[in-house]
């Protein structure tokens, strides 16, 4: 098959835009928000279940495409496949969803169309509105020209690239198994009190001595602090420049939202002000909007900037604890109460989040749970890691792919 083959049409010719479907007002059905897609990940993060509003409609298959900045230039787009079969979700009105047309395109190779810069640069630089609040134009997405190959050929490109994304999101889901395990494991025994006594007994249920304290009953041998006494607030602050070619940058919307280890960043040369040095195993939790929920450990050396906290561990036993103490529901509540500016609220440190009191066991069970959990932190980096190679392979792939520089065998029907 010669690339001559491949034919220039207009983008709505060969996809359909925002699609009609109906949803009855008041109907329970499953909405999908911004929050919910990840830059350049396929799989979407989940759905709440609500009474439908308003909001742009979908079903399995469709690409749903952020058009609002910065969530279209960070690339917040995904393919949904948390529907049944024929069924119709809704979300975000600032999505653009994308289908195909039956024998014209396949709808795997639209997804990969969208997160190629063959579409993603049209989208772009189409983008008009005032600044913070630019929008992606439909009629000019539709409108735009590309080469688009055979629809046996998209096929092909599309299940190569799913390949990639498959590891992808199997290692992902390793990954939240072994986080909901690491959770459980700190309730278990920091916030029921079941941690392991001399005779590996659960503590509280096996008659373990409690005592009063100013935050109710805690086991004996525990102490109350606060927060500030057992963590440090690092501000290490930097500049830009060449000196950080050896670190990863992490600005707030590259850090996930609920998730324990940072799995994306930007190259050092996109940072540019306000900027604070972090080390490998810093936890980070993003100060502006504090509610969000962005806790997460850090398995590399980098730079962010300082609408996020960087908070450092006193000893490498203490990382596990740490992490999953900052990232309990009631601490990233603690932060939110005592955060200060009411358009966009910033958590704070001093006179906020660093002064929450909690009862802090002793050494030796921190050491025993790190003992526990920081494996399977481990793991995870490591998976994380993998990811990020496999997404550097893809990445290269695709817009290769996209434009035939490298073309795919495709077998011949008999």
């Amino acid at each position: 098959m010669s690339f001559n083959e491949w034919r220039e049409e207009k983008l709505e010719d060969v996809i359909e835009f925002n699609p009609s479907e109906t949803i009855k007002k008041g109907k329970v059905v499953k909405k999908i928000g911004m929050d919910k897609l990840m830059p350049f990940q396929r799989k979407i993060e989940g759905f709440v279940v609500t009474k439908y509003t308003s909001g742009t409609k979908f079903r399995n298959g469709d690409t749903l495409l952020a058009r609002i900045t910065p969530c279209l230039e960070n690339g917040k787009t995904a393919q949904v496949s948390i529907l049944e079969e024929g069924e119709v979700g809704f979300g975000s009105t600032e999505f653009i969803v994308l289908r195909e047309k039956p024998g014209i395109s396949d709808r795997n190779f639209i997804y990969y169309l969208s997160i190629s810069p063959k579409l993603r640069d049209i989208a772009i630089k189409s983008m008009t509105g005032t600044s913070g609040r630019q929008r992606a134009q439909v009629d000019v997405i539709k409108n735009s020209i590309i080469k688009l190959p055979p629809i046996e050929e998209q096929r092909q490109i599309a299940n190569i690239l799913s390949s990639l994304d498959e590891k992808i999101e199997i290692n992902n889901e390793i990954n939240k198994k072994l986080e909901e395990m690491a959770q459980a494991i700190f309730q278990h025994w920091f916030v029921d009190f079941e941690f392991p006594n001399e005779n590996g007994e659960p503590y509280k249920s096996s008659g373990g001595e409690m005592v009063e304290s100013e935050l109710g009953m805690i086991p004996k041998g525990w102490r109350v602090v606060k927060l500030k006494e057992i963590i440090e607030f690092i501000k290490n602050s930097t500049k830009p420049g060449e000196q950080l070619n050896n670190r990863k940058y992490v600005p707030i919307d590259t850090m996930p939202i609920k998730k324990l280890l940072l799995n994306s960043y930007k190259s050092y040369k996109e940072a540019k002000s306000s900027l604070i040095l972090f080390e490998k195993y810093d936890i980070l939790i993003g100060a502006m909007r504090v509610y969000f929920h962005r806790v997460n450990l850090a398995p590399f050396r980098g730079v962010t900037r300082t609408t996020t906290f960087v908070l450092r561990s006193k000893s490498l036993e203490d990382i596990s604890y740490n992490l999953l103490l900052l990232n309990m529901p009631s601490t990233i509540s603690y932060a939110d109460q005592s955060s200060i500016g009411s358009t966009i609220p910033y958590a704070v440190w001093e006179g906020g989040l660093g002064e929450m009191l909690l009862a802090q066991p002793p050494i030796e069970i921190r050491k025993k749970f790190n003992n526990v959990i920081f494996p399977l932190l481990e793991k995870m980096i490591l998976n994380s890691q993998q990811n990020i190679r496999i997404q550097k392979i893809r990445d290269t792939l695709l817009p290769k792919l996209m434009s035939g520089e490298i073309r795919v065998p495709v077998e011949e029907e008999k």
